[in-house]
């Protein structure tokens, strides 16, 4: 029995940041966070893109379009939606999310959610680097450690393959 894991190490790897410009007090914390991180563990600068679109509604779409292009090993999509008074809050949420979760689905390339759903600006500016950490370093290296587990688990089935012929 094989047992692979991801590691934190990006070097090497291409990650394109999709980010919402909606709610860019957030939003801009979010994606330094998530860059730093990916600095921190070997990316280097220039394999790191970011993409700019207008809210978390259209960020599932230009994942799909930069995801097409070979360049990249993983998408991580950045975003902050508050709750308001009206339903706005739920379909946005969910329709980036599921977005999300088929661009990776249907192009075979790593995408992660940093996109952050809550209720009041406190809790947003604590999950953008305040008391709660910040979610868009986390997705980032969600996104890493997934590349690089997929990646293991593929040389490992590889070497059993070619153990077992």
């Amino acid at each position: 029995m094989t047992t692979v894991h991801g590691t934190s190490d990006a070097a090497g790897l291409h990650i394109a940041l999709v980010c919402s410009r909606f709610n860019d007090l957030v939003v801009d914390r979010l994606a330094d966070g998530a860059r730093n991180a990916l600095l921190r563990h070997g990316a280097a600068e220039g394999d790191v893109d970011t993409v700019w679109v207008p809210g978390a509604w259209e960020i599932p779409l230009a994942a799909a379009a930069l995801a097409t292009t070979g360049r990249y090993d993983a998408i991580v999509g950045i975003g902050a939606v508050l709750r308001g008074a009206t339903y706005h809050f739920e379909v946005i949420a969910n329709h980036s999310a599921a977005g999300l979760a088929r661009v990776a689905h249907d192009t075979g390339v790593v995408v992660t959610n940093g996109i952050i759903t809550v209720d009041t600006m406190e809790q947003a500016l604590d999950r953008a680097g305040g008391k709660a950490g910040n979610k868009g370093a986390e997705a980032a290296l969600a996104a890493v450690e997934t590349v690089t587990a997929i990646r293991a688990a593929a040389a490992s089935a590889g070497g059993a393959r070619a153990q077992a012929g």
